[in-house]
């Protein structure tokens, strides 16, 4: 049975849109290289949240699975580029919160 990563990020004040775009044209393509499959990216509608948040949840086979392919994600060459590149002007992130979860045995993702 699959475990599902629930992770917020919490970008500093009016850096929101150069995270987004930092997913949408780098970070999910290096997540799928590292068998970090995406479920699902969302921003919250209503403010204060909808200008500082970005909450996605990724797939995992195992919390262990999780582990290794978090850590040869963050070591990709590749990733620390667009990370610093997209940093130019400092940090897109405040702090990243993390919940692993399993789904129950009602849910349709199993």
């Amino acid at each position: 049975m699959a475990i599902y990563e629930l992770r917020t990020y919490h970008a500093h004040e009016g850096k929101l849109d150069a995270l987004v775009a930092r997913f949408r044209d780098h970070t999910v393509a290096l997540l799928d290289r590292h068998n970090l499959k995406s479920v699902g990216y969302w921003v919250p509608q209503d403010p204060p949240l909808s200008v500082s948040q970005l909450i996605y949840i990724v797939e995992h086979p195992s919390r262990e699975a999780a582990e290794k392919n978090w850590a040869a994600f963050i070591a990709d060459p590749d990733w620390q580029k667009v990370k610093a590149d997209s940093e130019i002007n400092g940090p897109l992130v405040v702090k990243i919160d993390r919940l692993f979860m399993n789904p129950t045995d009602f849910s349709t993702l199993k």
